[in-house]
């Protein structure tokens, strides 16, 4: 089916309700399809303007949501009015519950060894019936042809539906790209999310999340690393955005 949404900046965003980005998952996953989910931030947005691969990589998912409260704001202003935002941590956590209710397996696939030993610990103790069937810390440099083709089959002999993906912006979308159609499993780019869910990194509370406020807190807890993202990325994305709407405004009127 042709993906609905919109171009927002050359992100194509999926205009989904979470219901649908849910039932599309578990449904992808029942059958063990070689897909994948980018889950699409401001950073994602604009770094499809000046990161060719990665802009790619993006356009041809499966599915691309709407993370941060300004993308789903985008979508609402070019058309979808009802769109929610749409982000990695809530929808990775939705998912497990209906992983856990309909059986699914799922593997994890990024942050470090003792990351995710705290992530299975703390999933395992709220989703007890999970089905967890493995996880990999890749190194901090590219894997050699043979180690690459070895974890592909660790994950493919496992039996995942679903594979979450947390190596972080742009590294995770291009790296789900690549493994479409050899991974047998749906891939999820989740970025920090592994770090949230396992307790190494404290998400931003429910009152800031629910009015577009958590990168304000994410940038108050790092600002050294954080500063340059959110400040710079955030006024390009306005001004790209402003004038993406003033361009459609005119070919209406034009029209």
């Amino acid at each position: 089916m042709p993906r609905k949404g919109e171009a927002v900046l050359e992100a194509f965003i999926d205009a989904v309700s979470w219901e649908e980005a849910l039932a599309r998952i578990t449904q992808w996953g029942a059958a063990r399809e070689s897909r994948y989910v980018c889950i699409c931030n401001v950073h994602s947005v604009v770094t499809t303007t000046n990161d060719v691969e990665f802009k790619i990589a993006v356009n041809n998912a499966d599915m691309a949501t709407p993370d941060g409260a300004p993308i789903a704001w985008a979508l609402r202003r070019l058309g979808h009015p009802s769109q929610e935002r749409i982000n990695g941590p809530d929808l990775m956590l939705k998912y497990l519950a209906e992983a856990e209710r309909l059986d699914q397996s799922v593997f994890f696939y990024g942050s470090t060894d003792s990351t995710l030993a705290r992530l299975h610990a703390a999933l395992s103790a709220r989703f007890p019936g999970l089905r967890i069937v493995g996880s990999y810390s890749p190194p901090f440099r590219p894997l050699t042809r043979d180690e690459d083709e070895a974890i592909i089959r660790t994950i493919n002999d496992s039996g995942a539906n679903v594979v979450f993906v947390g190596l972080g912006c742009p590294k995770q979308e291009k790296w789900m790209a690549d493994h479409r159609g050899r991974v047998n499993a749906v891939m999820v780019g989740v970025g920090a999310a592994f770090d949230y869910h396992a307790g190494v990194v404290k998400r931003a509370p429910l009152w800031w999340q629910q009015n577009g406020l958590e990168w304000l807190y994410r940038l108050g807890s790092e600002p050294r690393r954080l500063f340059k993202r959110y400040m710079v990325t955030n006024t390009l994305f306005v001004v790209g955005f402003m004038r993406q709407l003033l361009t459609t405004k005119l070919s209406l009127r034009e029209a």
